[in-house]
């Protein structure tokens, strides 16, 4: 039973940031072996926003790991608490979702789960169900567990205090619902980011309160976004969206820099560390194609992933390069001479700006990549939809498009009428 208990013990705490309490986590395997009982493991989200990127993906696979373990997923839909807003990680008030605006988010997000999840073998449970029916009596109760200084003791709300931006009471209710939400499932493991470190430890508080036995917080890394510096976010326009294009995907991981590989292919993939570093010290570009390839297969299959590093690499035999012509047929050649390596976004140096009179190279190819597919002739709402993310020369290309005449003919013929707008 030993062996087992480790073997599980070493599944669990890869990539993992942090186990409280590891003994604990222990002796509640060693219990699950004895009665043949699958522990509890939950996760909760609040079904704020419809689409799920690469940084929310760390923990809903270390849930795959507890589900392969023949482990019970309690996948929690915050639908109640999303009514109030999560404050963890603002600094300002969140604002409060509708009913129907929560319901449509979910049922995107359910899709988006069930790329990594077996949706078979996952319960979602939904906090309304018992948070809607709480007393006043009992909510109270709950809040005589905590004391404001213990509120405030969290980073988001002290920044927010210390620079006079409110703080509702609302928001102090979060935390305690969410650890109310453990006591009610009870909860033997929950998993969540580092920043949710407090709110995963109030379930720990209000269980012991209560008279239940106190759950194993397990807490996940945080995935920094394309651009190496922040973490993955929509509003920092540095994710990569799950319900995307294989060629989206692909490419934008090619763009992330060098100094954070290692990161994306500890957290991301199952690859053998002493595989990738190899890679990465030998040959960087290769280490970020394999990178990028094992990611892509992980959502659209192998074959899908091996045709699009073929394309971004070149290699692809049916280029309409005829088509093309111009600074469209450069940027085709230029991906066939150079590689994917060389398709990364631009910054704002002026030698890379002007690399190719008012649009560089590599900004073309990118552009080609991203409507690769496309028939033409296109209107503004098709390209808004495939180029949304991208900026070029400073401006979101959502204020380029606007200026162009529509539609556009050929992929030479967008490239053509974004250089005018660009000069």
């Amino acid at each position: 039973m030993n062996a087992e208990i480790e073997r599980q013990i070493e599944i669990i705490k890869r990539n993992t940031v942090e186990i409280i309490e590891e003994e604990e986590l222990r002796e509640k395997i060693k219990k699950s072996i004895q009665t043949n009982t699958p522990l509890k493991v939950k996760y909760g989200i609040d079904p704020t926003a419809p689409e799920i990127h690469l940084g929310h993906t760390v923990p809903i696979k270390k849930l795959r790991d507890f589900q392969i373990l023949g482990h019970r997923i309690l996948f929690l839909i915050g639908d109640f608490t999303a009514r109030i807003g999560d404050p963890t990680g603002r600094k300002e008030t969140r604002p409060i979702l509708s009913v129907e605006e929560i319901n449509r988010n979910l049922a995107r997000y359910k899709e988006q789960v069930g790329k990594i999840l077996d949706l078979e073998k996952t319960e979602f449970v939904y906090n309304s169900h018992w948070l809607s029916k709480l007393s006043l009596e009992e909510l109270i109760k709950l809040t005589s567990i905590f004391t404001i200084a213990q509120i405030l003791e969290r980073e988001d709300f002290t920044m927010r205090y210390q620079s006079r931006k409110p703080i509702y009471l609302h928001e102090f209710l979060h935390p305690l619902l969410q650890g109310y939400d453990s006591y009610v499932l009870e909860a033997d493991i929950e998993i969540g980011a580092t920043e949710q470190k407090f709110n995963l430890l109030a379930g720990r508080t209000i269980q012991e309160a209560l008279g239940q036995s106190k759950q194993v917080v397990i807490t996940m890394p945080i995935l920094v976004g394309t651009d190496g510096k922040l973490k993955m976010s929509k509003s920092y326009n540095n994710h990569i969206p799950i319900e995307t294009t294989p060629e989206d995907m692909f490419g934008k991981i090619m763009s992330i820099p060098d100094d954070i590989m290692e990161d994306y292919f500890s957290i991301l993939t199952d690859i053998s560390p002493d595989i990738y570093k190899k890679k990465i010290r030998e040959n960087p570009r290769d280490a970020k194609s394999l990178l990028a390839r094992e990611i892509v297969k992980e959502y659209f299959g192998e074959s899908k992933a091996e045709e699009v590093e073929k394309f971004i690499k070149g290699e692809l035999e049916k280029v309409d390069e005829h088509k093309a012509g111009g600074l469209a047929k450069l940027a085709y050649q230029k991906l066939k001479a150079e590689g994917f390596e060389r398709l990364e976004l631009p910054k704002t140096h002026a030698e890379q700006i002007e690399e190719c009179l008012e649009i560089s190279f590599v900004w073309a190819a990118w552009v080609l990549m991203k409507i690769k597919g496309l028939d033409f002739p296109v209107e503004k709402e098709v390209l808004k939809e495939r180029l949304k993310g991208v900026t070029l020369k400073g401006k979101p290309i959502e204020e380029i498009l606007e200026q162009l005449e529509y539609p556009i003919k050929s992929p030479a013929d967008l490239l053509k009428k974004m250089k005018e707008v660009l000069k």
